[in-house]
């Protein structure tokens, strides 16, 4: 019989909820337990988790019973406690931005390669069926050509909640990239342009908007906005669409939609919570178990990385990069 996996947090968020529902849900895996900067409020989270508390992050590191450890920390602290899981032997699932600097993440694949290791970023969209379907039909030719690739998310997100974030570039336009990586291939040039509406407390940019070049001469959008929703006929909440000689397809949040609000958001968009899911699924259904390759990896990242320094020296010099 497979052994049960034992899995640990580090980190008890809000992002740490919905992957303890994940985990709960899959037979052969146990959330071990956790360990937050906080220690009251990761008290509360493994009570409700019906898991235990470590002292410190070394000490849930250094337990040899976990199996993999999950860091759900604010990115600042990513590079510092992968470095630590990888050389414990830990697998690790990283949430993202999976680090603050492209120099941090090639240090990080090095660290992780040297470990042998799995480590796997939450690049969630791509783990969601229907961009995965969308992949399928670009890879076996279904589309023809592909002349266009849209991603745009357009969702209120209040000062107060989004001076904790960086810019929306790093934060949001980093899931348009990495989708659009796996989606339609890496783009040889970019435009970008940025801006601060209302930013009294938080001056950081919440509206932002990339033009790239693709290698294959296709032309990509990519827009990031935290500035308000769109209340419009069919909005433009979180769409991608994808254009190409023989055909089209899309993907939108606003095909699942629950009226309550999810935190920051006014709506719960239903298809957000569960691509996180599908990504803890997959790290440990698939990665742990099967011993399959994640679908995103920080060779991704770093790609990833390059093209977001790119967009954000574009936007601050105003010139169109190559990359």
């Amino acid at each position: 019989m497979q052994k049960t996996l034992k899995i640990g947090f580090l980190g008890a968020g809000d992002i740490a909820n919905i992957h303890a529902e994940a985990i709960r849900k899959l037979p052969g895996v146990e959330l071990k337990g956790l360990w937050n900067r906080t220690a009251s409020k990761g008290e509360e989270k493994a009570a409700r988790y019906g898991c235990i508390t470590y002292r410190t992050e070394d000490d849930l590191l250094n337990d040899p019973e976990i199996d993999a450890v999950f860091i759900l920390t604010n990115v600042e602290t990513h590079f510092l406690y992968t470095v630590k899981a990888a050389q414990a032997g830990k697998h690790i699932l990283i949430e993202k931005p999976v680090a603050d600097t492209l120099e941090e993440l090639e240090k990080l694949k090095k660290v992780v390669d040297d470990a042998k290791i799995k480590c796997m970023p939450v690049h969630n969209y791509i783990y969601e069926p229907g961009v995965k379907r969308l992949h399928y039909m670009i890879r076996e030719g279904a589309l023809g050509d592909i002349t266009q690739f849209y991603m745009l998310y357009n969702i209120f997100h209040a000062e107060d909640n989004r001076v904790r974030y960086p810019g929306v570039i790093h934060q949001i336009l980093t899931h348009h990239v990495y989708t659009m990586l796996y989606l339609v291939g890496k783009p040889q040039s970019v435009s970008c342009m940025k801006s601060t509406i209302n930013g009294t407390i938080a001056p950081q940019e919440n509206l932002a908007m990339a033009i790239m070049k693709m290698e294959n001469n296709a032309i990509s959008h990519l827009c990031a906005s935290f500035t308000g929703d769109d209340h419009a006929g069919e909005p433009w909440t979180c769409l991608m669409k994808v254009m190409g000689t023989k055909g089209s397809a899309k993907y939108s949040y606003r095909d699942w939609v629950v009226n309550e609000p999810n935190g920051p958001h006014s709506q719960t968009y239903y298809c957000y919570p569960e691509s996180i899911k599908n990504t803890a699924t997959h790290f440990v259904e698939n990665v742990l178990q099967k011993g399959e390759a994640p679908l995103s990896t920080l060779e991704d990242s770093i790609v990833c990385q390059r093209i977001i320094d790119a967009c954000e020296i574009s936007a601050v010099k105003g010139i169109h990069c190559s990359i």
